[in-house]
């Protein structure tokens, strides 16, 4: 993405490249985006941590970004006052690209087939995948009050080679050299101002699209839309518990000595609260690929038909060439302070190994099994590991 052009769409955003990444982070504040503005000090923080991811992983920081970036988002984003709204857009390995949204922030991309969006709000926490690059371009935008983004403008000659800029968001194109106009997939995204409909981008509506089937709403179902739209006020739900507060007042688990969040110590002689839980760690898979826990999920090579699906779990596709991976394979429950695993009577059953041993364990069927940081499980010929959100600093 080094020699890629990044052009930058008017607005009062932040655009900031910077180590062959682009980052987008939406001005909530009244008023022009200035220096001393929350979303710019965002902006410069993401930019130490994608600097460091790169300086790691040289020759692809993209699942390296997002895994820091949500342990920064579970860390210190609340430091900065109101919700936080990013995307970014970074070189992954093999010639890939990462997409990581969080909040109201929309991608898109435009190929051969036409234009895929992926909605920041759509997801449960985070949107974070990899993906080979589209044909003609990857835009980011900031989405407005009403949940819409700007249209695709036509290729200009402009080019953020590093920097910040003041911009609704910022375009990667992919299709040819700078400043030539192909022609380009017939798409509204591309039609000129002249012929656009007075409303290019619908309100939301009940009907969510899910960035994670990377197909278009409009060819999609409309039972497993029907499906999705549960899926999605499932994960919307705040879930309470009994627990401490750290000193910046994030909710952790009382049983803990160090905040579930941040890892600051915590005061254990507190009266136990009411709290909002926050997410209790991320699944790692072999691959590289990140899932945080916020919410019940529900493991498979097809889970999306599944009738945990239908009843409000998170579908996790993995892909297995073994066959040894049911559609739904296993799920992951969140109960109290607590990540446990059940494996769902699959053909091959789920396999699981505690930290710092060396045999696998097979999971009796239907019974949830607690895991501890660092657990292991095996569906079919594939790895997840179970970690914390962000490694406490002080533990």
């Amino acid at each position: 993405m080094m020699d890629r052009q990044v052009e930058v769409v008017a607005g009062n955003h932040v655009v900031v490249r910077v180590a062959g990444a682009v980052v987008v982070v939406a001005h909530r504040e009244p008023g022009r985006v200035t220096a001393e503005s929350a979303a710019v000090r965002v902006a410069e923080a993401l930019a130490q941590q994608i600097t460091a991811a790169a300086e790691r992983a040289p020759d692809g920081p993209g699942r390296l970004v997002a895994r820091e970036v949500t342990g920064w988002l579970m860390r210190d984003a609340a430091r900065f006052g109101g919700r936080v709204d990013l995307g970014i857009v970074s070189p992954a390995d093999s010639g890939a690209v990462a997409v990581f949204l969080h909040g109201a922030v929309t991608a898109v991309l435009v190929g051969e087939r036409g234009t895929e969006y992926i909605r920041g709000v759509d997801a449960a926490f985070t949107v974070d995948r990899v993906i080979e690059p589209p044909a003609v371009a990857l835009a980011v935008f900031a989405d407005d009050d009403h949940g819409r983004i700007p249209p695709l403008p036509e290729r200009g000659i402009g080019s953020l080679a590093a920097g910040v800029a003041p911009a609704t968001g910022a375009i990667v194109w992919f299709e040819g050299e700078r400043g030539r106009n192909r022609p380009r997939p017939n798409s509204g995204a591309h039609r000129r101002p002249e012929d656009l409909p007075e409303s290019p981008y619908p309100a939301p509506t009940d009907q969510i699209p899910d960035a994670r089937r990377g197909a278009s709403a409009a060819s999609a179902d409309p039972d497993f839309e029907r499906r999705l739209e549960a899926t999605a006020k499932a994960t919307t739900v705040l879930v309470k518990v009994r627990g401490f507060k750290c000193a910046r007042a994030h909710p952790s688990d009382p049983r803990s000595a160090f905040c579930t969040v941040c890892g600051m110590p915590v005061d254990q002689t507190q009266p136990a609260a009411e709290v909002v839980r926050p997410p209790l760690g991320m699944l790692v898979l072999d691959d590289g690929a990140t899932h945080l826990l916020a919410s019940d999920v529900v493991i498979g090579r097809e889970p999306e038909n599944s009738d945990a699906a239908q009843r409000g779990l998170i579908p996790i596709k993995v892909d297995d060439s073994s066959g040894g991976m049911s559609r739904a394979h296993a799920e992951i429950r969140l109960v109290n302070w607590d990540v446990t695993v059940v494996d769902r009577g699959s053909t091959n059953g789920t396999r699981a190994r505690r930290p710092g041993y060396h045999d696998w364990i097979r999971l009796q069927p239907n019974h949830p099994v607690v895991l501890a940081h660092g657990s292991e499980l095996m569906l079919g010929n594939r790895v997840l590991r179970y970690e914390p959100a962000a490694p406490p600093p002080f533990a």
